[in-house]
């Protein structure tokens, strides 16, 4: 159990140094009475180095979980080497596949000093560089082909089985595409509008465009190599240009 202090000092660390951090950070602290959360933020610690050393000798008892917008996230630790400071490491993303991890290189976590302003420099221009290399492999991989869509623009895929399929940006569209029939993968997140019924699929794919275009969320079709889209399917969604780069299989 930590004292008062020593909660207080990684409780106030962690605020200042989400602060100081690029873009937008919030920092929630963990005591030790969250043993649940702490025990799946050991799971999801994504790291084979200096933080995986220090978990496996000392569980966790305490610590900050820095947050981002777009859902990544660091974790804030106690320093069990006898030094001032922490160790922060990168969070796994939730609910991908192993498959998304295959050959994605761990962003090992570092050490940082007594001073969050200067370490605050030190995360962000060397662990948070790796992280988000690391984060956009592991979700292109979890998207299996399938182009990500932008906040203001969605892309719908055509698979090889004839549904449809797109990863929206924020769930915002993703409350519109359930209402129209798609069904997400609680696992990659992707929506996947079924094609057993093609007059079914194209009346669909027609009536989401105008819902989504009044969010101000425009709509796009992509056509892999040799497939074509029912004459049903709407018109205003221009294919993406050729090109696109698919993801290829990784080993974890």
């Amino acid at each position: 159990m930590h004292d008062h202090d020593t909660s207080e000092r990684l409780a106030s660390y962690a605020d200042v140094l989400a602060g100081e951090l690029p873009d937008t950070w919030t920092s929630t602290y963990l005591t030790a009475d969250a043993k649940d959360d702490l025990a799946e933020l050991s799971d999801r610690i994504w790291d084979l180095d200096l933080a995986a050393a220090s978990l496996a000798e000392h569980p966790l008892t305490q610590a900050a979980v820095l947050s981002r917008p777009d859902g990544a996230q660091l974790a804030l630790l106690d320093r069990h080497d006898g030094r001032d400071g922490f160790l922060i490491a990168a969070v796994a993303p939730r609910a991908l596949p192993d498959e998304a991890y295959r050959a994605v290189p761990e962003p090992n976590g570092i050490a940082l000093a007594d001073d969050p302003f200067l370490s605050a420099e030190q995360v962000a221009g060397d662990l948070l560089a790796r992280y988000d290399s690391a984060l956009a492999q592991v979700r292109h991989n979890a998207l299996g082909g399938i182009q990500p869509s932008q906040p203001d623009r969605i892309v719908l895929t055509w698979q090889p089985d004839g549904s449809v399929a797109t990863a929206p940006a924020d769930d915002r569209a993703g409350t519109i595409l359930v209402a129209h029939g798609f069904i997400q993968d609680p696992q990659s997140g992707i929506y996947r509008l079924g094609g057993d019924d093609t007059q079914v699929q194209a009346r669909a794919l027609r009536e989401i465009g105008p819902r989504l275009d009044a969010l101000g969320i425009g709509t796009a079709l992509q056509h892999p190599a040799g497939r074509t889209a029912p004459t049903s399917a709407p018109a205003s969604m221009p294919p993406v240009p050729a090109g696109t780069r698919t993801a290829t299989a990784r080993t974890r």
